[in-house]
């Protein structure tokens, strides 16, 4: 496995799935740029730090890599997020259901650190999970 796959494997393994942000420094280059941020948010270390930890309030979550490509300094992972609603989120009450969804992250490093950051991920996946009631009859186990 290239230095580039196993740096990014371990950001998302101790930042999103441990929230172990005194790592940050480590795994993040200084000019560190994140462009997924909504516009409120500092596109900076900072500003993930205070992603993960909006969507931790919301969900107990744990991403998984399906499938990674790396060339050069450069790395493409399909994610998949398992979910659990245990707050507010896009004002939709805590369910305690769990959902899923598939997504797409994008990682250039220099100087062997997190350059630059892309996320695509499906919002109205997730809440079509959570506000959809189930249909038809369930089978009582």
């Amino acid at each position: 496995m290239s230095p580039v796959a196993q740096l990014v494997q371990e950001y998302i393994e101790v930042i999103w799935n441990q929230q172990r942000f005194d790592q940050l420094p480590r795994l993040l280059h200084p000019d560190y740029h994140d462009h997924s941020l909504p516009p409120a948010l500092p596109t900076t270390a900072a500003g993930t730090e205070a992603w993960v930890r909006g969507t931790s309030a919301s969900f107990e979550h744990r991403t998984t890599i399906d499938e990674q490509v790396s060339e050069g300094e450069k790395t493409m992972l399909k994610i998949r997020m398992h979910l659990t609603h245990i707050g507010e989120w896009r004002g939709i009450a805590a369910t305690g259901r769990t959902v899923e969804a598939v997504g797409y992250r994008y990682f250039r490093l220099e100087d062997g650190k997190i350059r630059e950051h892309w996320t695509l991920l499906d919002g109205n996946a997730i809440e079509n999970q959570l506000t959809v009631a189930e249909q038809g009859c369930k089978i009582q186990e």
